[in-house]
């Protein structure tokens, strides 16, 4: 008889199977590249954000330190997403606690180790991550920093409004914040806390049932 945590496992599998969570072989590039909203010189296959959760605090210092997010100021899990140019879904991460950084759940959920030499799209919060794409041969693509006392050039700012238009579909991906319980102010029972990678990529699964945002 299966135990309850293997069947979970087997569900999983099955769903990202399934339901296309995985990301995309090179050759897929360009297919996204027909569109005629990224008709540019780069090669996108994944547009990342992270996405945070909120859970409620625990009573073990240890763990309430560990998912105190500066960036939310509460307790969280927070989750790694990567969606096509198309808008499927193709990457969610395992939860980490709230106080991990950009950088640091990019190295722990192993994301740029599948990822095919490619151009990753991301906002300027992931800037910290630009020397570990290069090692990947990866291209990170994100708005221009702006520095204080200089002024961003015409180019630069064009750069970045076109990059923001685009990145704008990793916002409209994340549809299973319909879901009550993957709300970002849901304050999840520390009982369900164990279960949210589960919810989290049967969320991910329907959500690509629904098709693509952008349709070729």
């Amino acid at each position: 008889m299966l135990c309850t945590h293997v069947l979970e496992n087997i569900v999983l599998d099955l769903i990202k199977y399934m339901y296309f969570l995985n990301l995309p072989m090179e050759q897929d590039c360009e297919n996204w590249m027909a569109y005629k909203l990224f008709h540019t010189q780069l090669k996108v296959q994944s547009i990342i954000d992270c996405l945070e959760i909120e859970i409620e605090q625990s009573s073990n210092a240890p763990h309430q330190a560990l998912t105190w997010s500066n960036y939310k100021k509460t307790n969280t899990l927070k989750y790694l997403i990567s969606s096509t140019p198309d808008g499927i879904i193709n990457f969610i991460s395992e939860g980490f606690g709230g106080r991990i950084t950009d950088k640091e759940i990019i190295e722990a959920s192993d994301f740029l180790n599948a990822l095919p030499p490619c151009d990753v799209m991301a906002d300027r919060g992931f800037k910290a991550i630009a020397g570990l794409s290069k090692q990947k041969n990866c291209n990170l693509v994100r708005p221009s920093s702006v520095e204080s006392g200089t002024k961003s050039t015409k180019e630069e700012v064009k750069g970045s409004k076109h990059i923001a238009s685009l990145r704008i579909h990793i916002e409209r991906v994340i549809r299973f914040r319909e879901f009550t319980i993957l709300d970002k102010h849901a304050c999840l029972n520390h009982e369900l806390v164990p279960k949210l990678d589960f919810f989290i990529i049967v969320a991910c699964g329907i959500v690509n049932l629904q098709g693509p945002l952008i349709i070729h």
